[in-house]
């Protein structure tokens, strides 16, 4: 690694860091008050009459599962590059943390009661929600940037989401209470647009660090395990408490088992001697989770669940062996996790889904043109703001690593197995030599 970039990102990151901390605190100190539990002048973008008759603590679990999926699954699911597992963990850390803070400010801006941002449960897991979109674009640029490019990108993807998300939920009343649109496909076509505008014309045939090993797979199999057990937590969430939120919680059930079984099948039928892909299975699988997200309170049926979810497993295994290999090749867009096929088509699908609900009577006081519209809003928003993000994340200053370090943790952590192989491969040079003499 060349001395000057170490010099300069050592400088960098502390200051960066450290700078947006301090700016946050400030904004919290002036805007951000405890929830006192009284009337609001002004409800959150999603809470309704059912959330505010609550007790304060009663939406914790569904926080906690919430928090899971951020920390644990979207991290875990990125440690299949076999040099990248501590920044695929760590650096998801440090994006969620601050993530989760910013979207707290921005969303909050939108609801203030009194000139102050009252914080709840509801907001909190709100606030998990919009790094969500920040975890789903990191995975499209994974290996590829640097930990003060990834924090601008945080600060400018959830502004940006906050926007859509205000406009989706309040102006037009579009119902995705498991944001499969405003969520999985912004969040993917955003972390697309960053990627293409990132794209770099060294890394077009490949890395020697881009691939697996055994056991750095298996450690994806843990993220994709904690996102598939907590999923019907995601969707339901934020839906009105009672039946209807039960609703969300067994279509998304459903929904991800079909899933399951359609991924298993379909990457069998297109794989070498009928055996399954690692890759199909650790993505793939939870397709159905986010394919189900809009319509997921509504009556459309265990069957319609399911069948949401055998569409979006044959789709999403399909996008990994045959539309990835094309977008990399013709559209130069390098798409290291593939959140295309697990966020972005699923997304879309999702989006697809709802309108025909909403047209077919599925959620009461719908509107399928509404639906329509914040499908269009959430890719606009996510594909322009992607593209303006990405030039900005593109400005020399910030510290781009080079291609030939790319997919490699040591060029921003103290990685201790490095040093080890190194002095076990002195030594047994050195027993050999001493052997070749002897």
């Amino acid at each position: 690694m060349p001395a000057a970039y170490a010099t300069s990102m050592r400088l960098k990151f502390p200051i960066v860091a450290l700078a947006l901390e301090i700016l946050t605190i400030i904004l919290f100190g002036v805007f951000v008050v405890y929830d006192d539990g009284k009337p609001h002048g002004h409800d959150d973008a999603h809470a309704n009459s059912s959330h505010d008759e609550q007790q304060p603590m009663d939406l914790y679990p569904m926080f906690q599962d919430v928090h899971v999926m951020i920390f644990i699954g979207f991290g875990f699911l990125m440690t299949f590059l076999k040099k990248y597992g501590f920044s695929s963990v760590g650096v998801n850390l440090l994006l969620a943390a601050f993530g989760l803070q910013w979207g707290l400010l921005m969303q909050g801006v939108w609801h203030l009661d009194g000139g102050k941002i009252k914080v709840n449960i509801l907001k909190i897991i709100n606030a998990d929600f919009s790094t969500a979109t920040v975890l789903i674009s990191f995975g499209a640029i994974l290996g590829k940037t640097s930990p003060v490019q990834l924090l601008i990108m945080t600060i400018l993807e959830i502004t940006i989401f906050s926007i859509n998300e205000h406009l989706v939920a309040t102006v037009l009343q579009a119902n995705d209470v498991g944001a499969s649109m405003i969520i999985h496909a912004y969040g993917a076509y955003f972390g697309l647009a960053v990627a293409r505008v990132l794209y770099r014309p060294g890394l077009r045939n490949g890395h020697e660090n881009e691939g697996s090993v055994y056991h750095s797979d298996l450690f994806a199999m843990i993220g994709t395990v904690f996102l598939w057990m907590f999923w019907p937590s995601f969707n339901s969430a934020i839906a009105e408490p009672g039946a209807t939120q039960l609703t969300a919680v067994i279509n998304t059930y459903l929904s991800l088992a079909a899933c399951v079984l359609s991924a298993y099948a379909v990457s069998s039928l297109v794989e070498h001697k009928g055996k399954l892909d690692m890759v199909h299975i650790q993505n793939a699988t939870l397709a159905g989770g986010v394919a189900v997200g809009t319509c997921a309170d509504m009556s459309i049926g265990p069957f319609g669940a399911m069948l949401i979810g055998l569409v979006a497993g044959i789709v999403s295994t399909l996008g990994f062996k045959y539309l990835s290999p094309i977008l990399a090749s013709k559209l130069g867009i390098q798409d290291t996790c593939g959140v295309h096929n697990l966020h972005g088509m699923p997304g879309i699908l999702g989006g697809l889904a709802g309108i025909v609900a909403v047209a077919l009577g599925k959620k009461d006081g719908g509107n399928a043109a509404m639906q329509a519209a914040a499908l269009a809003s959430s890719i606009g928003f996510a594909l322009v703001g992607g593209f303006l993000t990405g030039f900005i994340m593109k400005l020399p200053f910030w510290g781009q690593p080079p291609d030939q370090k790319c997919y490699d943790d040591s060029i921003y952590w103290e990685v201790p197995d490095e040093g080890e192989e190194n002095e076990e491969s002195l030594a047994h040079a050195d027993h050999s030599t001493n052997k070749a003499e002897a």
